[in-house]
């Protein structure tokens, strides 16, 4: 029978303990999801990233410490490296932080009319730092994400309280257009809380080779309803793509 040579066996240790960080950052991931299931689904696929990145930084540590390396030099420099990548990048990772609770939270999109912070415009443009709106006067007008959360935004358009806009964030893996169709299937059964000349549109916002990001818009007939039914939107989104997964399987 074959044995390992024990100079081998650090080595095989850390390869141990490189599979079972692979199989738990997996179970950490499921396991967040099923206890988000309510949440945003971008709120979500957040926390499932959190959460596997840490499982991760662990599972090295633990490896580097099979070798027989101290995972204390290892921890220190991603610290430092992560300390100083935060102080570099505070303004910009402030809009960009911004940029992710105005898509969940803040009740304008592109096209809407907008007042904030002494200046007002019609939005063109959501982009990951700033949002640029055109003025009255034809001007272009740069707002920092970050403003949009500080200040009180007026939305201006007409009738913009009966819209909810929810945002889906899709692995590329997803099938589109089947997602599309069982997603308006399901949210059929909430026509009678909706304004029925309005039926809900689903839209491709971006599209990669790893995610595609889509919105589904809605027309309430009780602005009172809006919490709970964006709620119930996102419920929904979740079952859809859970139901898709477990019909890959």
């Amino acid at each position: 029978m074959y044995e390992i040579p024990s100079m081998l066996w650090p080595y095989v240790l850390a390869a141990i303990t490189i599979l079972g960080t692979w199989l738990l950052a997996i179970l950490v991931g499921w396991i967040l999801g099923r206890l988000m299931r309510h949440y945003p689904p971008q709120v979500a696929g957040t926390a499932r990233r959190f959460g596997g990145a840490v499982t991760w930084i662990l599972g090295i540590s633990l490896a580097v410490q099979d070798l027989g390396i101290s995972p204390d030099v290892l921890l220190l420099l991603i610290a430092l490296v992560g300390v100083a990548a935060i102080v570099a990048l505070r303004e910009p990772l402030g809009n960009v932080g911004a940029k992710f609770f105005t898509d969940i939270y803040t009740a304008f999109k592109v096209g809407d009319s907008i007042r904030v912070a002494g200046t007002s415009g019609k939005v063109l443009e959501i982009n990951a730092i700033t949002t640029v709106l055109l003025s009255e006067s034809n001007e272009l007008i740069s707002v920092p994400n970050s403003t949009l959360i500080r200040e009180v935004v007026v939305n201006t358009s007409p009738q913009a309280w009966k819209e909810v806009t929810v945002p889906i964030s899709l692995n590329a893996n997803v099938d589109l257009p089947a997602f599309e169709s069982d997603l308006l299937k399901s949210l059929n059964k909430l026509r009678f809380r909706l304004d029925q000349r309005f039926p809900p549109v689903v839209a491709t916002r971006s599209r990669t080779p790893l995610s595609t990001d889509l919105t589904v818009t809605l027309m309430l007939r009780r602005p009172e309803e809006r919490e709970a039914i964006t709620a119930e939107v996102n419920k929904r989104v979740l079952d859809v793509l859970q139901h898709a997964r477990s019909a890959r399987r």
